[in-house]
Formats: C-alpha cells, structure tokens, sequence
C-alpha cells in the first residue's frame, strides 16, 4: 500500500537510516537487507554481519526528556533472562544528536515473525510445542523478580476509566513480572521466539495472556485457542482487570491511527467484560 509521507517524515527516516549506518560502522558491522521501521519511526532495526556471523541491530531514538525510564535498558536488563528463546544484548553504543540515540547489537533469532503487524489478522497453524514454549517463557517472566515497573496501580485505574468509565474499580490484588508488549510482530516461527523486551517488569497479573488475546480478536480461531492456554491466568479477577487495562491502552494506539480495524472487537470484548 503506497503511503503518502511529508517532507519532515521522509527527512525523519533517512536521518534513522543514517543512524543505523553510524552504528553499524561502531560495531564492525555490515548491514544486509532492508531496514525495518519501528513503531512511530522511533526505531530502526537490520539484519548485519561481520565476517560469518549475523547479528540484528538496532537503533531507538529518543526525545531526551524521555530518556532513562525502565523502557531505555529493557532490552539490555532483559539479559537476566536464560534459557528462553530470545534475543541477548551483545554491545551497546549511545550517543547525542539532536536527540538520544541508543543502538543495541543483539543475537539474531531464527525464523520469521508470525505477522507483519502487532495484530492478527489470519489463522497461523502453530505446533502445539510453540504453544507450550510460549506459556513457559510467559510462567519463567512471571516468576522472576525485578524492581523494572511496567504499570503501577494509578495507572491501570486511569486508563480504565478515561476510557471506559468508573461503573468498574479496577483494583489490582496481583501482580507479576510481565513481557508488557506480546504481540504477533513480536512472535516468532516456526520455532518459538520472543522479541522485544523494552517494557518488561511487573505488571497486574495475566497482562501478556490478556495482550495476545485482545491482538488476536479478529481471528476467532486464534482467540480460541489463546484462551486455552491462557485460561487460569484470563479467567481469574486479576486476569479480567488485566484485559480492560490492555483494551483501554490499545483504544489510545487506535487514536493515534493504528490497527484501527481492531476497534469494534475492541469494544465488543469490553462489554464481555464489564
């Protein structure tokens, strides 16, 4: 689909392109292939090499205000995590120009991502292993402790009822270590593989189970069988506040002029849950 950019937007991409150039040649690295955006532009990423390894690389760039948050060293501290398929931070370099920039030199997972964009819009036949993979990596986060903050109580309260309003007290009695963004551009096949590590930490308990579903309803298929691995954890109270917090953060995206196909289901399963 063609996509109409201003001046400012096409200006705003090369400069990131440059950016990843400028890391690429910190590291020793080749890039190969073509880069891909991130959400906003606020990222660029490339498959790169040096000699007969192959690495991916990454370049976030940020406003400086913003700079410093848990979001910044998420995929470094994310390191703590062994034994689960995803990528490990190898180097980092930063530097300032005009903004924050941040590259990370990261161990490459095989495969391919199960969609090109955060929500599903067809079927994925997924071997029931990749389904089990998935809830392991999803108990190991939810059982490793850390200080990192995903979301906090006020946060969960406000984002509910902006946009849901106050006929529900959404007060949290559990929480747990979450992924914070378990989409399924952030999933990978065939093999099992789980990206993007910036938000980790702890969140209201059943928030990763509660983020697959709410990006997997227009595939009802894919709902079905979400909601089977994931009973315990949607099922429960803390589970069903879960979801409406992640519908009311995903209304916000549709705001902002993502997925906004996902609108109606969006609001459907609001009142499933209400």
């Amino acid at each position: 689909m063609h996509e109409d950019l201003s001046d400012a937007d096409a200006q705003f991409r090369e400069w990131m392109r440059e950016n990843l150039q400028r890391a690429a040649a910190h590291f020793g690295l080749v890039l190969a292939g073509q880069p891909r955006l991130g959400w906003m532009d606020r990222s660029i990423g490339s498959l790169a090499g040096r000699d007969e390894e192959q690495f991916w690389l990454r370049v976030v760039s940020e406003n400086k205000q913003w700079v410093g948050g848990d979001f910044w060293t998420g995929n470094l501290d994310a390191n703590v995590f062994t034994g689960l398929a995803k990528p490990q931070v190898l180097d980092v370099y930063e530097w300032d120009e005009h903004r924050q920039q941040r590259a990370e030199m990261l161990t490459l997972l095989p495969g391919s991502p199960c969609s090109r964009t955060d929500a599903l819009r067809e079927p994925i036949d997924l071997p029931d292993a990749w389904w089990a993979e998935l809830r392991r990596t999803i108990d190991v986060v939810a059982s490793t402790p850390t200080d990192r903050v995903n979301t906090d109580q006020e946060r969960v309260r406000s984002r509910i009822r902006q946009r849901l309003g106050d006929s529900t007290d959404p007060v949290v009695s559990q929480w747990e270590t979450v992924h914070g963004d378990l989409h399924w551009a952030n999933l990978m096949k065939p093999g099992f593989g789980l990206l993007d590590w910036e938000w980790w930490g702890r969140g209201v308990a059943g928030t990763d189970a509660a983020t697959l579903l709410c990006y997997s309803l227009l595939v009802p298929e894919m709902v079905e069988r979400v909601r089977s691995v994931f009973a315990d954890a949607l099922e429960s109270e803390s589970g069903r506040i879960a979801q409406l917090y992640v519908v009311s953060r995903l209304f916000r995206r549709i705001d902002k002029g993502d997925h906004p196909d996902l609108a109606t289901a969006l609001a459907a399963h609001a009142d499933t849950l209400m």
